[in-house]
């Protein structure tokens, strides 16, 4: 029976029903429908359900979410949309039999073991061991999760280690702080590492060098100023936006680490969201990997794991789907 998935973003809500039944043949779930909403054109999340499932002739009895936020029994306020989904109030209102909240990162988890080889991008080979996983997403927020191995496979878990605090390693970052200080009480990692926080760090950078925005960077909408800072600092364009950039991927990396550690991730550490993708090739440079592995004694450590970038879109849909039907590719 198809059944209706979501990865509900603060910039972006994608919808998709899947047949997952295909997963047991050893494929990745069938897609049957698919669209990609804007959130912010939405009051509601339930209001986005019900145009896309408005545009279907598809039956669908169950619905599994991932959703950007903490979930808390069957409720989730998300973190940067001003959105409450209820699981309850989504059953009432479109008869679904059942409706499975879960973290975002956690659904994204839940999609790694139905992927190929082709939906990664490996960073680093490393020497995979049993053991622990870790995943780091930086999108609109930023997004982190672990797997725990039993001695037989793994199970993901949700946490909110983005909003941990912001831990500046130089006298730059030193300067980045006090910078953000000046707006915020409080400064979390995903102030810096997320699609907001490139913005953040390029304004950071033009203060510190008395410079002006680059014309394009300055027309560029809100929410497409993140991608043209990282379009101009990667064609070479824009100075400011390739120091940006660089602070960008050294402080990614920095958590990356971080997150590794607090995991104890020898099975390796999966790199996801929407930003990574698009910047392979300065993340192969070796900075995100030098501020992954910089923690003194335990350096050795971290260079034995594997580092992978995920490059499939779909991963947190076919993550939901699995937790709904508990279908294990």
């Amino acid at each position: 029976m198809p059944v209706l998935c979501g990865d509900i973003g603060g910039t972006n809500t994608r919808l998709a029903i899947l047949e997952p039944e295909s997963a047991a043949l050893g494929r990745l779930p069938a897609m049957l429908a698919s669209a990609t909403l804007s959130s912010k054109n939405f009051a509601t999340f339930d209001d986005a359900v019900a145009e896309f499932l408005g545009r279907q002739n598809i039956a669908v009895e169950m619905a599994g979410f991932g959703i950007a936020g903490p979930v808390l029994g069957r409720r989730c306020q998300a973190t940067n949309l001003p959105w409450v989904v209820d699981a309850a109030e989504l059953e009432s209102r479109f008869g679904f039999k059942r409706v499975e909240l879960k973290n975002d990162l956690e659904a994204l988890a839940h999609g790694i073991p139905a992927l190929g080889e082709d939906d990664f991008a490996t960073l680093h080979q490393g020497d995979s061991k049993a053991g622990n996983a870790a995943l780091i997403a930086a999108g609109t927020g930023l997004g982190q999760a672990g797997l725990y191995f039993d001695g037989h496979t793994h199970h993901p878990f949700a946490t909110e280690g983005g909003h941990t605090d912001f831990a500046p390693r130089s006298e730059e970052e030193m300067a980045l702080l006090r910078f953000l200080l000046r707006r915020h009480k409080r400064v979390s990692t995903e102030r810096v590492a997320s699609g907001p926080g490139l913005v953040t760090l390029y304004e950071f950078v033009l203060e510190k060098n008395g410079a002006v925005p680059e014309a394009e960077i300055a027309a560029a909408p809100p929410e497409a100023k993140a991608a043209t800072i990282s379009k101009s600092a990667q064609g070479g364009s824009c100075p400011n936006a390739t120091e940006a950039l660089e602070l960008f991927i050294g402080i990614l990396g920095a958590e990356a680490g971080n997150l590794a550690l607090k995991m104890m991730s020898l099975a390796g550490v999966y790199i996801g969201g929407g930003i990574p993708p698009k910047m392979l090739g300065k993340l192969r440079e070796g900075k995100f990997r030098e501020a992954f592995c910089a923690k003194g004694r335990m350096r050795p450590l971290l260079e034995a794991m594997p580092l992978k970038v995920i490059l499939n879109d779909d991963t947190a849909l076919y993550g939901a789907a699995r937790c709904l039907t508990s279908i294990r590719a």
